[in-house]
């Protein structure tokens, strides 16, 4: 009789790269974010700020003219409803945020 423990064991061996593999894959990689795609998605600050941590990306502020690029959006606090602006790139540090909720 198999374990859940056993088989979530062989799974991860299953997957992790070999010594000669390319050693740019890992298990933990961040996907990739595009600003369209932003909206309604969760985040976990590292480094919590006034006691919240985690947040949810509630407007994507889209630029005036079309040739310009997405800067900023508004994360909102799910605690405390409280609303900022972030230049959504900060979201790429994985110092600062972790993408969902942790």
């Amino acid at each position: 009789m198999r374990t859940q423990a056993g088989a979530a064991r062989r799974w991860l061996y299953k997957w992790r790269p070999r010594a000669g593999a390319n050693a740019s894959v890992t298990l933990s990689a961040m996907n990739p974010l595009h600003p369209k795609k932003l909206l309604l998605t969760k985040w976990t600050a590292v480094h919590p700020l006034a006691r919240e941590k985690h947040f949810l990306v509630s407007k994507v502020i889209l630029p005036e003219s079309a040739d310009d690029k997405v800067r900023w959006v508004e994360l909102e606090a799910v605690h405390s409803k409280v609303v900022r602006r972030l230049a959504w790139r900060a979201l790429c540090d994985d110092t600062q945020w972790r993408q969902g909720w942790v």
